[in-house]
C-alpha cells in the first residue's frame, strides 16, 4: 500500500467515481489509476468498489471505511510535509483558498498583495464559490481553508475562527424615493418593494427572510445573484432595492447610488475562516489569517489549528475596522 494509491483512491470518491476525471486530477492515465486500484483492492482482499461494467458503481461499505483512513493518513503526510518546510524556512508553497463573491472581490485584494510582496514565490490560487460550495471544496481537501460568512451561526465542517463583523445595507439609485430618506428604511418599507440580494436569500433558513418573517411580513425577492457587482447592475437598471453587504458598497465607485444602513432588525454578519482540524499550517496560510483577523494571537492560533488548544477567540473587530487596518 502506498500514499499514491490512497491519493488516487480519493481522487477517485472526489470525482464522482469517474475514472477519467480523477486522473486529470491527480495528473495520472486512466490505466494507470486503474492499475493502482486493483494492486490496491488485491492487498486488501475485498472490493472497494461495486462495478457495472467498467464502470464503478458505488463505493462498498468496505471501502468507506478504507476512505475515511486514507483521508487521515493523506492528511498527515501533508501535515508533515508542512511542518518540514516551515522547518526549513521555505518560501516557496501553493495556497488554495475558497470563498464567496463578496470576499475575493471586496476583502481578499489588500491581503493578499501583501502576502505576494512578502512570499513572492507562493502561488495563490482564489476559488469563487457559494458558502455550501466553499465548505464542500474544504471538506474534500480542495482547498486549505475557506472564508464564508453566517448571521450567528458558527459555521460546520471545520475550525472556524472569526475574522470580522458586517452589516448589510440597503442600495437604491439616487432618483430612488428612498434615497430621500435619512434614516433607515423600516422592514414593512422595504416589504412593500422588490428587492434584489445574495442568492442565499432563497433558503428559507436566509437570515434575511428570517428577519421579515419575524415581522409578519413577506419580502418581494425580485432577483438574486451571487456576485455583488451584478446585484449593483440591475439596481442601476431599476429592477430593485439592494440589499448587500457593506464591503461590497464603494463612496468611490458607487458615487451614483444611494446607501442606506439596513433596519436594525436584519442581523448583523460575522465572517470566518474555515480549517480542516488538527492542520500544519503553512507559514504564508498563518500570515494571510493574522492579516484577515489582526485580533488573533499568532501562538494561540498555531495552537487551535494544530488541535493542542481550545479556542476562546477575542470579538472579531467590525468591517469599518478591519478595513482601516487591511487597507494600510
Amino acid at each position: 500500500m502506498t500514499l499514491t494509491q490512497l491519493r488516487y483512491l480519493v481522487a477517485i470518491a472526489d470525482s464522482g467515481l469517474n475514472i477519467t476525471l480523477a486522473a486529470d486530477k491527480v495528473h495520472a492515465t486512466q490505466p494507470g489509476l486503474s492499475k493502482q486500484l486493483k494492486q490496491l483492492e488485491d492487498e486488501l482482499g475485498f472490493l472497494l468498489f461495486q462495478r457495472k461494467g467498467r464502470s464503478l458503481e458505488a463505493i462498498t461499505p468496505s471501502g468507506q471505511e478504507v476512505l475515511a483512513h486514507a483521508r487521515r493518513v493523506l492528511a498527515e503526510a501533508g501535515n508533515i510535509r508542512a511542518f518540514a518546510a516551515n522547518q526549513r524556512g521555505e518560501t516557496q508553497g501553493r495556497l488554495t483558498l475558497v470563498t464567496t463573491h463578496t470576499q475575493a472581490r471586496f476583502v481578499l485584494p489588500p491581503a493578499i498583495a501583501a502576502l505576494a510582496r512578502r512570499f513572492p514565490d507562493v502561488s495563490i490560487h482564489l476559488q469563487p464559490a457559494s458558502e455550501g460550495e466553499a465548505l464542500n471544496a474544504l471538506a474534500q481537501g480542495q482547498a486549505d481553508f475557506a472564508v464564508v460568512s453566517t448571521a450567528g451561526d458558527t459555521p460546520p465542517g471545520g475550525l472556524a475562527v472569526p475574522l470580522y463583523r458586517w452589516r448589510r445595507q440597503v442600495l437604491v439609485p439616487a432618483t430612488h424615493p428612498l434615497a430621500k430618506l435619512d434614516r433607515a428604511p423600516t422592514l414593512a418599507e422595504l416589504a412593500a418593494l422588490p428587492l434584489i440580494s445574495y442568492e442565499s436569500t432563497n433558503k428559507p433558513e436566509s437570515s434575511l427572510r428570517r428577519a421579515f418573517a419575524e415581522a409578519s411580513l413577506e419580502p418581494q425577492i425580485a432577483m438574486t445573484a451571487r456576485d455583488a457587482d451584478l446585484i449593483k447592475t440591475y439596481v442601476r437598471a431599476g429592477l430593485g432595492v439592494g440589499l448587500l453587504a457593506e464591503m461590497a458598497v464603494s463612496a468611490r465607485d458607487d458615487a451614483d447610488l444611494r446607501a442606506l444602513p439596513a433596519p436594525a432588525a436584519i442581523p448583523d454578519c460575522t465572517s470566518w475562516a474555515v480549517l480542516p482540524r488538527e492542520r500544519v499550517l503553512r507559514d504564508y496560510a498563518l500570515e494571510l489569517l493574522l492579516a484577515l483577523a489582526p485580533q488573533l494571537d499568532r501562538a494561540d492560533l498555531k495552537r487551535a489549528v494544530a488541535g493542542h488548544d481550545s479556542p476562546a477567540w477575542p470579538l472579531p473587530p467590525t468591517w469599518v475596522d478591519l478595513s482601516q487596518t487591511i487597507g494600510s
